[in-house]
């Protein structure tokens, strides 16, 4: 979209210093960006006198402008280039004129304000301030963003701006890298450095500074300040300076999470993971990955010093470091104790490499490598990203390269999963983006744009952290050592099993089925289900009784009584991404599609799909509303949130699972088959490798527009038995004054729709390996 007043800016300023020498032209399309920032910090750069220009606002630039630009300065050019930079950040600055008026006064102090300077404009625009101004930082919420996380930005920028070597940092409410960096200035600061001394970075000195500033339940001050708002920018907790039971909790989850011992109280091990990406470096690990074979002395030495996993290779081409898994290495790991952690890397230390290609051969040779060595299906291969990606690369060639990973592991049957290698943002964008199970972050490299400013990602299983020598003589061997989630990823305890992740629960829907049989009294394949949906004592409760009717007691005590507790499964891992799929779940929602006529067409809506993926979205409807001042959009709140394999939300990946699953295996049931039979060949014979494919054909025909139109008529049903349940849904997740669906603006929740269609678009194309 054109905005009228940053196309003046773009066209002013190339028409001014075109002709300078060294002056580069930025597009005329009227949408802000760094090239019109960089246009406009070399014309000031000619203002100021320098003749070497260049698009960084560097320590020239800063000490060309001295004190500042006075609000009465005769250079008119100046003022516009002020005026211009106004416009670009979103503030009116009246016209592009020259004048220092009161309306451009108005838009510099805006700025200020915004950005936590709360006595605004005086008499003289400071060099930092004049830097903020010609910088794409954001003084005001982004999408995504977080009031709590701005107001800390504001607090960081109002209280050290004075300091000469910190500068003001974005108020956008995102956690970034210069938003760590301040933070580190800030500690630095408070634990008494001068000008010149503290850096930013986090060393010695600022780790010894910290393990004199153990914070605590009662305590009180900047410290608190600061540490909450650490936990903050790692979402946890809320920005305070009173140190009170609410934070010791939420320390507590932090330190759960991280895998830190659990006292409540910011300790130095805990100061250390909330800034860096390693954490404490000597903290023990009990994984570690290596490019050395484990010989029989290496296992034990490993054993012995505490580990308990181990990452090796399996695969290389063209090197010469001998790091591929030897014949017979693997018992050699497990006679040790040790599991291990396969790992997919033949190059990826550069952006170029990286290509959906690329991504489909490493993919290929990698099940081809794993087969070989006899690994079991279902397991995790973690596929690397070995250097400093940056957002541009992630995007232009990380996700594509996993992209073709899951189709060159689709094409092979998708046999194995795959996992990410890589700093903390690469990991989470692939996860994100590519439902990547389980992420082994690079956090070692303490540097990389990626892992500053960016929090663990939720599905982080190991975490490396030191490069180190253990053990002796023949047992010596220089090993990353990793911190496991032990949460995760146990890594590989044996090979060459013939066994699927959901035969557990194929096995013990076959039980279920034989003894709904024997029970004789009504419909065995519905006894099944209410079994199945009992496991949570959610699904039986009133709501659910008027919904879709009360369970079978008597069948239930007569099955437990017969041996049904024995296969008893409530999750199970599933087949094609690895994640846990809620038993009680699925049957819940096969129950109500299994008693509800299937829609005669694509718009209408039946109980059936309240209990599945239509409820799923009212709740998320709600969800999407309770956040809607970070995400005005349904649209991208839908591709950021909705169906994602790890984060927070009420529509993850493992839901739209469980809806997929249970529409798809009742439909083959009404068909005609038996729950027992259906479920097995979907779970045993490939079914779920297309499930998204025929939950997408077969309820919403296999468009996203077909799918975008029945959540429109299920949000907006007049049918008691939709609007009435949808109304507590929605409530539970938004609150009691919701914005309902049938008062939204109709474009927000065609919006919002037609990201719940493009999502399961993509599921399908995902599944597919397009």
């Amino acid at each position: 979209m054109v905005d009228a007043k940053v196309l003046q800016a773009q066209q002013w300023v190339n028409a001014t210093y075109g002709t300078v020498a060294g002056y580069v032209k930025c597009p005329e399309d009227g949408k802000t960006a760094w090239s019109v920032m960089y246009s406009l910090t070399m014309g000031l750069q000619h203002e100021l006198g320098i003749t070497a220009l260049s698009a960084n606002f560097g320590p020239a630039t800063l000490a060309a402008l001295g004190a500042g630009v006075p609000v009465s300065t005769p250079n008119q050019n100046l003022v516009r280039i002020i005026q211009s930079g106004c416009f670009c950040k979103g503030y009116n600055a009246g016209d592009i004129d020259g004048n220092f008026g009161i309306t451009t006064q108005g838009a510099v102090d805006s700025m200020m304000v915004n950005a936590g300077l709360t006595d605004g404009l005086g008499a003289v625009l400071t060099p930092k301030v004049m830097k903020a101004l010609l910088s794409m930082d954001a003084y005001v919420v982004l999408a995504g963003g977080s009031d709590d996380v701005r107001t800390i930005q504001q607090w960081l920028n109002g209280r050290y701006i004075n300091r000469r070597d910190f500068f003001i940092s974005p108020c956008d409410g995102l956690f970034s890298r210069g938003v760590e960096t301040a933070m580190i200035y800030a500690i630095q600061y408070e634990l008494g450095m001068a000008d010149g001394v503290a850096t930013g970075a986090f060393g010695p000195a600022t780790q010894a500074g910290l393990r004199q500033h153990t914070v605590k339940n009662g305590d009180s001050g900047v410290w608190v300040s600061l540490f909450s708002a650490a936990m903050v920018f790692n979402g946890y907790g809320s920005f305070i300076d009173s140190f009170d039971s609410d934070l010791a909790a939420s320390v507590t989850n932090f330190q759960q999470f991280s895998q830190l011992t659990a006292s409540g109280q910011g300790d130095f091990a805990t100061w250390a993971e909330l800034l860096v990406s390693t954490g404490d470096p000597t903290r023990p690990g009990t994984a570690c990955d290596c490019i050395t074979t484990i010989t029989p002395a290496i296992g034990q030495t490993l054993y012995g010093a505490g580990y308990r996993i181990v990452g090796r290779y399996l695969d290389e081409r063209g090197t010469t470091l001998d790091k591929k898994i030897k014949p017979g290495e693997l018992e050699t790991i497990f006679a040790a104790g040790l599991n291990v952690l396969p790992i997919s890397q033949y190059y990826g230390g550069e952006a170029a490499y990286f290509t959906h290609a690329q991504g489909y051969t490493d993919a290929v040779d990698a099940q081809t490598a794993a087969l070989g060595f006899g690994f079991n299906p279902g397991t995790v291969i973690y596929f690397a990203v070995d250097y400093d990606a940056t957002q541009a690369d992630i995007d232009a060639n990380i996700v594509p390269y996993f992209y073709g990973i899951v189709a060159g592991l689709a094409s092979q049957g998708n046999r194995f999963i795959h996992g990410v290698y890589g700093s903390r943002n690469v990991c989470a964008q692939v996860t994100s983006r590519t439902d990547a199970r389980w992420s082994f972050v690079s956090g070692m490299s303490t540097g990389f744009s990626g892992n500053m400013g960016f929090p663990l990602p939720d599905n982080w299983a190991f975490n490396q952290i030191q490069t180190l020598t253990v053990g002796s003589g023949a047992g010596a061997v220089q090993i990353d050592k990793d911190v496991h989630n032990s949460n995760t990823d146990p890594g590989v305890s044996s090979i060459n099993s013939i066994t699927y992740p959901a035969d557990g629960f194929v096995d013990f829907v076959s039980n279920l089925y034989v003894l709904a049989t024997t029970y004789g009294k009504i419909n065995p394949n519905l006894l099944v289900m209410q079994y199945l949906r009992q496991l949570d004592a959610k699904y039986i409760g009133v709501a659910w009784q008027l919904l879709i009717g009360d369970v079978d007691q008597d069948f239930i005590t007569y099955a437990q009584s017969n041996g049904a507790l024995s296969s008893q499964v409530t999750q199970y891992a599933d087949p094609f991404y690895g994640n846990q799929i809620d038993v009680a779940h699925f049957g819940a929602s096969a129950n109500g599609q299994y008693l509800s006529l299937q829609p005669t067409g694509i718009t209408d809506s039946t109980i059936g799909d309240v209990t599945a993926w239509g409820g799923d979205l009212m709740t998320f409807y709600g969800e999407w509303r309770a956040n809607s001042d970070s995400y005005s959009s349904g649209y991208t709140y839908c591709q950021e949130r909705l169906a994602k394999i790890d984060g927070g939300g009420t529509f993850r990946l493992s839901d739209l699972i469980e809806d997929a699953d249970s529409y798809n295996v009742v439909k083959s049931v009404l068909g005609g088959g038996d729950v027992s039979s259906v479920v097995n060949d979907y779970y045993r014979h490939g079914g779920y490798s297309s499930r998204f494919k025929q939950f997408f054909q077969g309820r919403f025909g296999g468009t996203s527009a077909g799918a975008a139109a029945a959540a429109n008529a299920i949000l907006l049903s007049t049918d008691p038995a939709i609007s009435v349940p949808r109304l507590g849904l929605i409530q539970s997740t938004g609150g009691v004054y919701t914005v309902m669906p049938n008062v939204l603006p109709t474009d927000k929740l065609n919006e919002f729709c037609a990201g719940f269609g493009d999502v399961l678009q993509a599921r399908v194309e995902e599944e597919q390996g397009t």
